[in-house]
C-alpha cells in the first residue's frame, strides 16, 4: 500500500464527509492505493456516526474511537500503530490541511529519500491569539532539538516513513514534536515544504489559548531532558548531589576546623551551632543526599515498563 492518512478528530462532524471525498479525487487523480484511518478521540457529535457510514461505502476507511477525549498524540500513537502504508500523511479534520499537498509530500519521502516532512503554513488565517505564541514556541524548539530548517512543528500535515512512526512513541502532548522524537530515534533527513492553510470552514478550532503555549514549553523541556538524560538519570540527579554534598561537606569542615583552631590558639569562640553557615553547610548535604537517591530511584524506574500508552478504544473498523 503506498499511502496511510491518519486524521484525530474531535467533533468535525461537519467536515470528514467533504474531507474524505477530497481525499478520494486526490488519490484517484494520481493513482495511489491507500487507506484512512479516523481516529475519533472521544467526539461528543455524531462523528462516530459519519465514520461509519463511509466505512460502509468503501473498504478504505478504517476507525478507531476512544471512549473519552485523550488529546491528538495518543490519537495519532494509536493511528499510527494501525497504519500500513509505505507512506504515512497525517492531517486535521478540519479542512484546514489540503489533501492537494499529498502527492508532492509522497513523492518528498519516496524519491527524494526524507524520513519526515514537515507542513510550513506560511500564510496563516489563525487569529493572533493562536500565531504569535505558535511563533515564540516554534523558536524555541529550533534552539532545542537542533533542527534549524523547520518553521513549524506543530503543523498538523506531515508526511513520514513508515519506519519512523513504527518507532517513535508519541505520548501526552508530544505531538508537537514529532520532528524531535524522530531526530532522537535516529531519522536525521527531516524536510519541510511550504503548504497551503485554509480558513476554518466548520465550528471552531479546539486548541485556542495560552495555555498550549505553557504546556507546550513543558513538553519541550520534558522531552530535551528524556532524550538527553532518560536513560541515564543518574548522571545528572547523582552528579548533582554529589556537588552540592560535597559543597555543605567540605563548608561544614572548615566550620569545625576553624573552631578547633581558634580554641587551640585560646581565642573564645560561638558555638558552632550559633553561625548560621553550619545551618546552610548542613542543608546542602541533605539537599545533596536527597538529589543522590532521587537519581538512584529513576534509575530503577526509568528500567521499568510502564503504560502510559494503554487508552481505552471502544470501537474499531477493519482494525
Amino acid at each position: 500500500m503506498d499511502i496511510s492518512v491518519v486524521i484525530p478528530l474531535y467533533n468535525e462532524e461537519e467536515s470528514l464527509e467533504e474531507l474524505y471525498s477530497w481525499i478520494e479525487r486526490v488519490m484517484e487523480k494520481y493513482g495511489f492505493s491507500y487507506e484512512v484511518i479516523f481516529v475519533n478521540d472521544g467526539s461528543t457529535d455524531h462523528s462516530w456516526d459519519v465514520i461509519e457510514g463511509l466505512a460502509q461505502k468503501t473498504d478504505r476507511v478504517r476507525g478507531i474511537k476512544f471512549r473519552r477525549n485523550y488529546g491528538k498524540s495518543p490519537a495519532l500513537y494509536c493511528g499510527f500503530e494501525a497504519a500500513e502504508g509505505d507512506v504515512v500523511i497525517t492531517m486535521d479534520a478540519d479542512l484546514q490541511d489540503s489533501p492537494d499537498e499529498i502527492p508532492e509530500l509522497y513523492h518528498m519521502i519516496k524519491d527524494q529519500g526524507y524520513d519526515l516532512v514537515s507542513g510550513y503554513k506560511q500564510k496563516r488565517y489563525d487569529p493572533l491569539s493562536k500565531t504569535l505564541p505558535t511563533k515564540l514556541f516554534n523558536a524555541t524548539a529550533r534552539a532545542i532539538s537542533g533542527i534549524d530548517n523547520l518553521h513549524d512543528f506543530n503543523c498538523g500535515l506531515k508526511a513520514y516513513r513508515k519506519d519512523v512512526v513504527k518507532n517513535i512513541e508519541v505520548y501526552g502532548e508530544m505531538h508537537r514534536y514529532i520532528p524531535y522524537l524522530a531526530k532522537n530515534a535516529g531519522f536525521t533527513k527531516i524536510g519541510e515544504k511550504v503548504v497551503h492553510h485554509q480558513a476554518r470552514k466548520y465550528g471552531s478550532s479546539k486548541f485556542m489559548g495560552w495555555n498550549r503555549f505553557v504546556n507546550g514549553y513543558l513538553d519541550l523541556l520534558t522531552l530535551w531532558f528524556l532524550s538527553s538524560f532518560g536513560k541515564k538519570p543518574m548522571h545528572v540527579f547523582g552528579f548533582l548531589g554529589t556537588v552540592m554534598f560535597l559543597i555543605g561537606f567540605f563548608s561544614a569542615l572548615t566550620i569545625g576546623v576553624g573552631k578547633l583552631f581558634s580554641l587551640a590558639q585560646g581565642i573564645p569562640q560561638r558555638l558552632v551551632t550559633d553561625s548560621p553557615y553550619f545551618y546552610i553547610a548542613l542543608t546542602m548535604m541533605i539537599l545533596g543526599t536527597q538529589l543522590f537517591l532521587t537519581g538512584f530511584v529513576a534509575d530503577l524506574v526509568s528500567r521499568s515498563s510502564n503504560q502510559r500508552n494503554d487508552y481505552q478504544i471502544e470501537k474499531t473498523i477493519r482494525v
